[in-house]
């Protein structure tokens, strides 16, 4: 799956000098040319990382603190601040602010590519994360980790055929209700008993 950067406040000419390099790893590049276009974008696009600059036209650079504080209340996505600004002050509240790290615009692009890739796999990875945690039953002592396909009880391993595994985690996702045997067929099985 292509990933999406997203490019904001581009007065350093970032999305210009990245664009290529970002291309030829296979992600995609969006520019939003102002802040509603950035909110609009966030709303429509899959966005999976963020390089943003701290400083916002002639509002100066505690403006885009805010907005990286802003941006932060409302995604986890990674946020990268790429900027002229090298003030030590801006860049110790941009990522109190919540940016996830902070670059000078004049910084090498292969050393901020290698940022981008290393901040793109650690997002993945917690989203991978999360997404297996919703995949672990538990009911008292049981552990279904439907993940591995692996069931323990009192933290010993439970082996179990297919089909047995299949009916024990559908009881245990539909927990305190009653079904009929036709029914529990029915739903391992997806065809009608007869």
């Amino acid at each position: 799956m292509e990933k999406n950067i997203l490019v904001y406040n581009n007065r350093t000419g970032i999305a210009e000098k990245m664009a290529p390099l970002l291309i030829g790893e296979g992600l995609s590049v969006l520019v939003a040319a102002d802040l509603d276009h950035l909110h609009t974008i966030l709303e429509r696009s899959d966005i999976h990382l963020m390089l943003v600059d701290v400083e916002l036209k002639d509002k100066g650079w505690d403006r885009g603190i805010e907005m990286i504080a802003g941006l932060r209340a409302k995604s986890a996505i990674p946020l990268i601040v790429v900027s002229a600004q090298s003030a030590e002050t801006a860049k110790i509240m941009a990522l109190e602010a919540g940016a996830d790290d902070y670059v000078t615009a004049d910084c090498n692009p292969l050393e901020l590519l290698a940022r981008i890739k290393s901040q793109l796999r650690r997002y993945t990875q917690l989203v991978n994360m999360c997404a297996n945690i919703d995949r672990i039953y538990r009911v008292d002592d049981l552990v279904i980790d439907d993940t591995q396909r692996k069931v323990t009880v009192e933290g010993k391993s439970v082996r179990l055929t297919p089909i047995e595994y299949k009916i024990l985690r559908f009881l245990v996702q539909q927990r305190g209700k009653v079904f009929s045997n036709s029914q529990i067929y029915e739903n391992i099985w997806h065809m009608q008993a007869i």
